[in-house]
């Protein structure tokens, strides 16, 4: 219980250190009173302790000190709660045979009761001098009794902020750690994941047998698609428990091939569907190559899932008004006004008539990755016109959002 009290104390000692106000309430009360020595006390049933003292007196206490709470005129505030006000101890009718003034060889006295802001007791404001000085009623009291108050505010106001501090302190370390695990998971998923996709392809090139072949790629197949999972449940921990997705700035002049080759490849999974790319200059944007192109894909896979299988995916980049706009469009059915506000949400998808692949991360990724270059994504759909999503990218833009790692 005593080292609880102890470590207790020690915060508050630290607490009213970090209040500007208080050496300056103790150098008013010193100069309007006439007294020497003046003093914060952090006061409970066992310890009368110094948080801070003015004292040119030569008394000989300092912040931390401390005193024998029974010898104190404080520990009968901290019964009674009242303010005690003594102008000449010698001649007072309740204190001349007391114990305090003697053993501390003073003749005037006042001490106010500092409460906190939820009523509890916290200790004193009080000070003291070996010669008289006319106290009792006077505007001295009130003034103290209003210090107290402030000094009451002014130590929730610290406490809070200190416990803000904390909190931030420790979700930067807690943050810390969730990279860390994000790094080592990342690592230990896509190392085996790699050799299972490099294995069934070399078996798919060396297997003679069509049954054998076909098994081989199945395997890999399935090997990417795993792969592409991990991939988005990392950056989804990364956007919702780590610093964000992180980026490689630099210069892109092969940014419209990556947007190609991203097609291309889309094409070659749905062979029965028509891409249609427009790309115009884009010359050397600066962004992330392989992240603009991961956008890229999850919107064209998004379109490919859930536009008219009969009508062709349109898209677009070019440089216009300055700003980079990246966008994809596709017919058919359009998107309940009720789910549009919620698309870039994790885990949420178009309503569907079948059951659907995959985590509903894409378009919650490609949000993530427009936020992280410090641009935006859009969506806009019906009936006539279909659904375009689009990326927006201001070229005068800071470059990347707060936080956000970049390399060059």
């Amino acid at each position: 219980m005593t080292d609880a009290i102890s470590v207790d104390i020690s915060a508050d000692i630290a607490t009213i250190a970090r209040i500007n106000a208080v050496p300056a309430i103790l150098q008013v009360i010193c100069e309007t009173t006439g007294m020497r020595f003046a003093a914060v006390a952090r006061v409970t049933e066992r310890q009368w302790v110094a948080c801070a003292v003015l004292d040119t007196l030569s008394f000989g206490l300092q912040a931390g000190g401390e005193l024998d709470v029974a010898t104190t005129l404080c520990h009968e505030i901290h019964s009674t709660l009242q303010t005690i006000v003594i102008d000449k101890a010698s001649e007072d009718e309740q204190y001349c045979s007391h114990h305090t003034p003697k053993l501390y060889r003073f003749e005037s006295y006042i001490s106010v009761p500092v409460f906190r802001t939820d009523g509890s007791f916290f200790g004193t404001i009080c000070a003291l001098d070996p010669n008289p000085a006319p106290l009792k009623g006077s505007a001295i009291q009130p003034m103290m009794e209003s210090f107290a108050r402030l000094l009451a505010i002014q130590i929730e106001s610290e406490e809070n902020a200190q416990r803000t501090e904390q909190a931030l302190l420790q979700e930067r370390s807690m943050a810390e750690v969730r990279e860390q695990f994000i790094a080592v998971l990342g690592h230990d998923l896509r190392n085996p994941l790699f050799a299972i996709t490099a294995g069934a392809e070399l078996l798919a090139q060396r297997l003679e047998d069509d049954k054998s072949r076909a098994i081989a790629r199945h395997i890999h197949t399935c090997g990417r698609r795993a792969s592409q999972l991990v991939r988005d449940v990392l950056d989804f921990a990364r956007g919702r428990l780590g610093t964000g997705i992180p980026l490689n700035m630099q210069p892109c002049p092969d940014l419209a091939e990556g947007m190609r080759h991203v097609a291309s490849e889309l094409q070659g999974v749905h062979p029965q569907r028509q891409i249609v790319l427009d790309i115009g200059v884009l010359g050397d944007l600066r962004c992330d190559r392989e992240r603009v192109t991961q956008l890229l894909s999850n919107l064209i896979a998004n379109a490919l899932v859930h536009g008219d299988p009969d009508g062709p995916v349109m898209v677009k980049a070019a440089i216009a008004d300055d700003e980079f706009v990246l966008s994809v469009h596709n017919r058919g059915r359009p998107i309940a006004a009720q789910t549009l506000g919620q698309l870039f949400q994790p885990f949420t998808r178009p309503l569907a008539d079948e059951p659907q692949q995959g985590l509903g991360l894409g378009l919650y990724i490609a949000n993530q990755i427009a936020m992280a270059h410090g641009g935006r994504m859009e969506v806009v759909s019906d009936a006539q016109r279909g659904t375009l999503f689009s990326f927006h990218l201001p070229l005068d833009r800071p470059e990347t959002r707060a936080g956000q790692p970049t390399s060059s």
